[in-house]
């Protein structure tokens, strides 16, 4: 199977310029591409993943990425998808992201061999730019009509466009043409939303004498029940471990809904195409099991923050419900699962059993634990509670701090002592 077989099979090409021409230049040897991200937060987060998994998948079959960080672009704002003028952060706030988003798309490609990836920024050609430059070299390209007739400008002009946003496209335009110049780059991909702003960098290049170059874009993500992917009433699932812990992130993946999975796999797993198929006929038989979740959930993990911080959130995920040690598990990954189930401080002496199931919210009072631990469904440390009056001693303490009360199989919670 060839990368646009593979490609098309996995549902990755929703749009292109040339359906054949793509094949041939993609499946007729090595060539630069480029995929951009605008740094509009101080992380990534699961909705960038289909660029990067896809930078990592044309690399991976010998083709040289960059990837590109909108130190400029990031300062403009792309008008696509919003229905109002975006707040425009500081530049040092912006500058500072840039830096943040470069190093999270590291991991994803290698920069080293004969494809190595290169990271660019378009503020290093952007920003020295001079005004009467820009209009006369990039500007008198772009008739007005064709801009007026784009969706996401007309669906804007009721509501109101700056100039500084309706000459985003330029800017964009303009890094295809410079990033083929520079670096003989020769295709540009981005996501569905961004498909005129990359159609109009292909007629840009064409139209100041170079190219031919190409362009296809990856399908807009979405859940079975309609919402958009990564998000959550939490926010967004974040690439950054400081914003998104990786226990979290993993659980964000084994809790995708089976409409769901078949096509996560596709998009965002390394898999072969045999797998995948194993895997959704092995969901199909057995939903309950989650084997397609927890297999993509741990390929995810393992890409994003490494096997390590992967296998700390699997064996979180199966010692919080009694299926593993909690004593092998670090501190920062019990404070981040206890965090999503919740987690309550306690301080001085502590408590009973009794109250601490109260503290922790799994009953509503000493009545109701002491009835639970008399039908055999309490649990502290994974261990059966029998004595609804005992103490904890400070022996028990996972990490010195934490401990993990359960009711029943799956409702759990957490409490950890302060100093």
């Amino acid at each position: 199977m060839t990368l646009v077989d593979d490609m098309q099979w996995r549902g990755l090409i929703q749009d292109s310029t040339d359906p054949e021409e793509l094949r041939k230049h993609l499946d007729g040897g090595s060539i630069t591409f480029y995929v951009g991200f605008d740094p509009t937060a101080a992380s990534l987060h699961v909705g960038n993943l289909m660029q990067v998994v896809t930078a990592r998948r044309l690399q991976l079959a010998g083709h040289r990425p960059l990837l590109l960080v909108g130190g400029a672009t990031g300062q403009i704002g792309d008008p696509g998808g919003k229905s109002a003028e975006r707040v425009l952060n500081p530049r040092e706030v912006t500058a500072g992201w840039v830096l943040r988003i470069r190093d999270q798309l590291s991991p994803f490609v290698t920069y080293e061999g004969a494809n190595a990836a290169t990271l660019v920024n378009n503020l290093d050609w952007t920003g020295e730019l001079s005004v009467i430059d820009f209009l006369r070299d990039v500007g008198k390209h772009f008739p007005i009509n064709k801009m007026l007739a784009r969706d996401v400008v007309k669906n804007r002009l009721e509501t109101g466009i700056s100039y500084t946003e309706f000459s985003y496209q330029l800017l964009q335009a303009n890094d295809f043409y410079e990033l083929h110049r520079r670096h003989d780059c020769s295709l540009q991909f981005g996501g569905s939303d961004q498909w005129g702003n990359i159609t109009a960098g292909v007629d840009f290049v064409r139209r100041r004498g170079a190219g031919p170059v190409h362009a296809f874009t990856t399908p807009l993500v979405l859940k079975a029940d309609g919402t958009k992917f990564g998000k959550s009433e939490g926010g967004a699932t974040w690439l950054d471990p400081t914003m998104t812990t990786p226990y979290a992130f993993y659980q964000f993946w084994v809790n995708a809904d089976d409409r769901d999975v078949s096509s996560y796999l596709r998009y965002f797993s390394f898999k072969t195409r045999e797998e995948i198929e194993e895997l959704e006929k092995a969901t199909a038989e057995r939903p309950q099991a989650r084997l397609a979740q927890r297999e993509l959930a741990w390929e995810i993990t393992a890409l994003v923050h490494g096997e390590e911080e992967a296998r700390q959130a699997v064996a979180a995920s199966q010692a919080l419900f009694g299926r593993g040690s909690l004593d092998e598990l670090s501190a920062d990954t019990l404070r981040a699962a206890l965090s999503e189930a919740g987690l309550t401080e306690v301080r001085g002496e502590l408590p009973t059993v009794t109250v601490l199931l109260q503290t922790a919210g799994l009953v509503k009072s000493g009545g109701e634990a002491r009835r639970t631990i008399a039908e055999g469904g309490a649990y502290l440390n994974n261990e059966r509670i029998t004595d609804p009056e005992a103490t904890v001693p400070e022996s028990a303490l996972l990490q010195g701090r934490f401990l993990v009360l359960r009711r029943g199989k799956r409702t759990f919670a957490g409490v950890e002592v302060a100093n």
